[in-house]
């Protein structure tokens, strides 16, 4: 069996964890740069991942509050995988990511770090990416800054979409 280290993602597990919805509530806000939004769509969102796997982990999010997946509309569905396609070609140009890793756990049990509000992973991949690093170190080599990685990200949402 393979197994994915992240060590780096302790921080979050044991943090304690806020109140309300981190999907409801950041977008209401209007702090897209602090809070790491790229995009903004009619019923979906993309957002980089704050505890991130690699660089340029990204979330596409509907806005409407559901953890079932039978429960999304048709206009969801189809602009969670038009912002799924936009964040491949986005992170394909910017990043020269050579391969992705895309899907979502469905409650706890699965992983879900955010159960009760669906929400799809996108997580570039380069060849050669997991090194000693995580497995030895229990460091994470990030190769970019998050806010850097949202500065060359935005403007590409906001020409591409």
């Amino acid at each position: 069996m393979d197994k994915l280290w992240a060590p780096w993602r302790m921080e979050y597990i044991l943090q304690e964890k806020p109140q309300g919805c981190i999907f409801c509530d950041k977008p209401k806000e209007n702090r897209d740069r602090e809070n790491l939004i790229l995009h903004r769509g009619v019923h979906c969102f993309v957002i980089m991942n704050f505890y991130p796997y690699n660089n340029g982990h990204l979330m596409v999010v509907p806005f409407r509050h559901t953890a079932d997946l039978a429960d999304l509309r048709g206009e969801e569905q189809g602009e969670l995988m038009q912002l799924m396609g936009a964040s491949v070609t986005i992170l394909s140009q910017t990043m020269a990511a050579q391969g992705f890793n895309i899907g979502m756990n469905l409650g706890r049990v699965a992983g879900a770090g955010v159960d009760d509000h669906l929400h799809f992973h996108i997580v570039p991949r380069w060849n050669g990416d997991t090194n000693f690093m995580p497995v030895t170190g229990h460091t994470k080599v990030l190769s970019q800054g998050l806010r850097e990685s949202w500065e060359l990200l935005k403007p590409m949402f906001q020409s591409s979409i």
